[in-house]
């Protein structure tokens, strides 16, 4: 099963401001830059709690069909999103990814800071796509934490974009 991350952050490298807010991202994700066709490559979505609770009180629900996996040990509340096919599941990534890839999962998207980090760490991401926002707001939530050792990426392309936003994309090629 393949995992990527599509992510926006800040040009100094923040996912969320720290109380969880994404006020610097552009609205409605700005102009098109690639994430309709990579959601399109999708067949689930694991996202962290934190992640999870915040795009709940979005005003439309993001993933309609789509199935989305919550890494949480308390109950989630889905009443929000009826017809959804929401659900939660706990443990270490290699155990997650083990469960998708036997319910025919073929590919992840990894979403949420913390959950990207562990899956990052696990060694279970193969592919980084990250879009800078033209700003910089010096603290929040960063994309990448610490790491066991080097992570070797190999760069696909860089694409920019006329509002400021710059794509990369990299696939993870090893370790170090």
């Amino acid at each position: 099963m393949k995992a990527s991350v599509f992510v926006g952050t800040s040009v100094d490298g923040f996912i969320a401001r720290h109380n969880g807010d994404f006020d610097f991202l552009p609205e409605g994700g700005g102009e098109p830059h690639g994430y309709t066709e990579f959601i399109a490559t999708v067949d689930v979505l694991v996202i962290g709690r934190n992640t999870f609770d915040k795009v709940v009180t979005f005003d439309t629900w993001p993933y309609q069909d789509m199935r989305v996996v919550v890494l949480s040990n308390r109950p989630i509340d889905t009443s929000r999103l009826s017809g959804s096919p929401i659900e939660s599941m706990r443990g270490p990534p290699s155990e997650i990814v083990s469960r998708l890839a036997a319910s025919g999962a073929q590919h992840a998207y990894i979403d949420g800071g913390i959950t990207v980090q562990q899956f990052l760490r696990a060694g279970l991401i193969q592919r980084l796509i990250i879009t800078r926002v033209p700003v910089l707001i010096g603290q929040g939530i960063p994309l990448f934490g610490s790491l066991p050792q080097d992570v070797k990426l190999q760069h696909i392309a860089t694409q920019t974009y006329a509002s400021g936003l710059v794509r990369s994309e990299y696939e993870v090629s090893g370790r170090q």
